[in-house]
């Protein structure tokens, strides 16, 4: 009598650990799983059990998904055929997510899979062994919600208590023994960082200035405003550890004392028209040194403060000099003369011939630049000046204008041609930061 043939089953073992935590050891976790699952393997060879050669392997991941390497190539085999049954330790090896193990049997159905756990016995072919799964998938997702419940929870007490709990060390700290020390020399940029900005009020012209100083971050890249604003609003730097947006007394000691903290975000929080006509008075004139009246004598920036308020104006020097007091052009009212300068110019921008003028002048820098890209950066000019501080007004208007005369018939605007070379670079540097005003994630 013959006997009857045995059908061969093709055995693979998944193996995973959550942390990697150990796995350089000769013999770790994984190794213990796949052991055990090999030897009950070895126990079924009666029934034609024998082990596939590919090891799928995760330590590492995480139970609670499925982005995990060794399990994408194992589903890959068991779509492909290769693979009869799966060997597991525990069943949470595979999944912790009820969800997500509902759709791994769904997969394992299409390709007439079984799996084994060899910690757990039963049959998910039969309706009472899918529901001791489901029981069991229920508890291992349920253990692994309140391990995160506790994760969660301990970070926040730690958080409370000041304590350094990772993440990207700041500029001017060191971590040594899992706390926050200060690096002396990095602390020393950023206190000078804080001062100029509170000198400056104006975070494009603290980046440039820092760019000139070549000072960089911790990776030797030039700081940019994204870095400067992240740097400005880290209460780490006041002696604070932050946890969801409730600040706690650190173990670390401050660097930036509460005074210059206070000064620093009540610039920060001002918005940015009313920083800039706070600001006004203490910048240079946008017309300083390039108005002329009719007679061709300069007129130079004045002001007069009356009832709190502040008046400026443009005062011919034959005035100063006790002449021509009666003259229109005498005393000329600083915001009127410069909102017909700043429109004359933004005209003068949307001309094509100056658009090529611009875009060639930029090509004896940058011989790449092409017609598009000087175009888009004067075209930027409208929207975002109203935006500018008045020191980044006057740069621009100092880097085109040559000279501006006013008369009983107007004013003329003599563009500087050379100053086109820069105006390209400067538009485009603007346009690509974020505006004041608006706080760093």
């Amino acid at each position: 009598m013959m006997k009857p043939t045995i059908r061969k089953l093709r055995c693979a073992v998944y193996t995973r650990k959550s942390t990697d935590e150990g796995l350089d050891q000769d013999f770790n976790s994984l190794d213990a799983q796949r052991e055990s699952c090999e030897a009950f393997i070895v126990s079924q060879k009666a029934e034609g059990w024998t082990l596939v050669r590919d090891r799928y392997d995760d330590g590492g991941f995480s139970g609670g998904t499925l982005e995990r390497p060794a399990l994408k190539r194992l589903l890959a085999d068991v779509d492909a055929g290769r693979i009869d049954v799966i060997v597991v330790y525990k069943i949470d090896r595979l999944s912790r997510s009820l969800m997500d193990f509902s759709k791994l049997v769904e997969t394992f159905d299409r390709g007439n899979v079984t799996f084994v756990s060899v910690t757990q016995s039963f049959n998910t072919t039969t309706s009472m062994g899918r529901l001791t799964l489901n029981i069991l998938l229920s508890f291992a997702q349920f253990e692994r919600e309140v391990i995160g419940e506790r994760i969660r929870d301990k970070f926040a007490a730690s958080r409370k208590r000041g304590m350094w709990m990772g993440g990207v060390v700041p500029l001017g700290y060191d971590v040594r023994d899992r706390k926050l020390w200060i690096n002396e020399p990095e602390a020393e940029t950023v206190r000078m960082i804080f001062r100029r900005f509170i000198a400056l009020g104006s975070a494009i012209v603290l980046v440039q200035e820092l760019k000139q100083k070549e000072i960089h971050n911790r990776q030797g890249k030039p700081i940019d405003k994204c870095f400067l604003y992240r740097l400005l609003n880290n209460r780490i730097y006041i002696g604070e550890a932050v946890h969801k947006g409730e600040a706690y007394k650190g173990e670390h000691e401050p660097i930036i004392d509460a005074e210059t903290w206070r000064k620093v975000h009540a610039i920060l929080n001002e918005p940015p028209r009313q920083r800039a006509a706070r600001t006004r008075a203490q910048t240079p004139a946008l017309l300083k040194g390039l108005i002329y009246g009719p007679d061709g004598r300069a007129l130079s920036p004045s002001h007069t403060r009356k009832g709190g308020r502040l008046y400026r104006y443009y005062v011919s020097q034959t005035v100063t000099k006790g002449g021509a007091n009666g003259a229109l052009w005498a005393r000329v009212p600083a915001g009127d003369v410069e909102a017909v300068v700043v429109e004359q110019l933004r005209e003068i921008l949307r001309a094509p011939e100056m658009i090529i003028g611009a875009w060639r002048a930029a090509q004896e820098e940058e011989p790449d630049l092409t017609e598009r890209e000087a175009r888009d950066a004067l075209v930027r000019l409208d929207p975002l000046w109203n935006e500018l501080f008045p020191s980044e007004q006057a740069r621009i208007v100092q880097l085109l204008v040559e000279r501006v005369d006013i008369s009983t018939e107007g004013v003329r605007i003599k563009i500087r041609k050379d100053g086109l070379e820069g105006l390209v670079d400067e538009l485009s540097a603007i346009a690509a930061e974020p505006r004041p005003g608006k706080k760093a994630a």
